[in-house]
């Protein structure tokens, strides 16, 4: 192992771990909200602020480089299908699945989104599937299971009531695959922060009418917000949608899709270590070997991948 591939490895290592850790901390905020603002507007107006944001960012970055690739047409219908078909559908299917299901049968069916865009990538972008990667998965997946006992004791997919939430659930983890997928084709000729502006306001304009029409949001939702209230909704704004995904962005720049979804199994692991931290919850044997395989399986595979050099 050379010196600059060790130095690769530490670095998307860190990057992809920083970006688990937001994500990790995605529904403790959504609860705070929920008193609030209803699942559309929790889900989309943070959003829309981060995109707004990026904005200036953009304008920054293409000022830096006048001879950045202008968007086509053709482009632009790329990023319509990045927006709607991967954020839309993953931010639509998951909040609305979980209303009409149990979040422990979304936190399980979150598991296959890695194993997704394995798929995806392997069709799409002809990503190998090699035995490390499989063996990895397969090492990874048996740790979130462990982490995961409580919500397995907790879920039921055999109730027909949910089935409609869980097929919701299922296309908002086929959403997010393909939004990482297909982005990562885009990465051939934009930066991240182009790919992710772009498409964020085609998601963006997209969803305007859901808060006009399916659930009509008013500002003074926001009259009602504590401290707590504030610092979630800033933590969607600035980390979730933000900070987060230009983190997985880089790293995926560099990294194999197949790769770099192997940080979606971390999720859980800082799930749980939030959940110790903040609320006070006893971290039980099987959860400290779950992690602990979690990051056995994720180490593995960016210390001996080959796209991770």
């Amino acid at each position: 192992m050379t010196a600059q591939h060790r130095a690769g490895f530490w670095w998307y290592l860190t990057l992809l771990s920083l970006a688990a850790l937001m994500w990790s901390g995605q529904g403790t905020a959504v609860k705070f909200l929920e008193a609030h603002m209803g699942p559309i507007a929790i889900t989309f107006v943070p959003f829309y602020i981060t995109t707004v944001l990026f904005v200036p960012l953009l304008i920054y970055k293409r000022r830096k480089n006048p001879a950045a690739e202008k968007p086509t047409p053709g482009d632009w219908g790329k990023f319509v299908l990045a927006g709607i078909g991967g954020q839309v559908l993953a931010q639509l299917g998951m909040t609305w699945g979980i209303l009409k299901s149990l979040a422990s049968n979304g936190a399980i069916l979150n598991l296959f989104i890695p194993i997704m865009s394995a798929v995806l990538a392997s069709i799409m972008l002809k990503e190998r599937l090699t035995l490390l990667r499989i063996a990895c998965f397969v090492i990874g997946l048996a740790g979130v299971a462990l982490l995961s006992i409580q919500d397995f004791r907790q879920s039921s997919f055999g109730e027909m009531k949910y089935l409609e939430g869980n097929a919701l659930i299922l296309a908002g983890c086929l959403g997010s695959s393909f939004y990482n997928v297909y982005c990562k084709g885009l990465l051939k000729r934009f930066q991240e922060i182009e790919i992710l502006i772009f498409s964020y306001i085609t998601a963006t304009l997209a969803t305007l009418p859901l808060l006009v029409w399916v659930e009509p949001f008013h500002l003074s939702a926001f009259a009602s917000f504590g401290w707590t209230s504030w610092l979630a909704f800033a933590f969607l704004v600035l980390f979730m949608y933000g900070a987060s995904m230009l983190l997985f962005f880089h790293a995926l720049e560099h990294l194999d899709v197949t790769v770099a979804s192997m940080a979606l199994y971390m999720v859980p692991v800082f799930g749980v270590i939030l959940a110790a931290v903040m609320v006070g919850e006893r971290l039980g044997t099987a959860a400290l070997a779950g992690a602990g395989v979690v990051l056995v399986s994720t180490v593995l595979i960016m210390k001996y991948d080959s796209s991770a050099g």
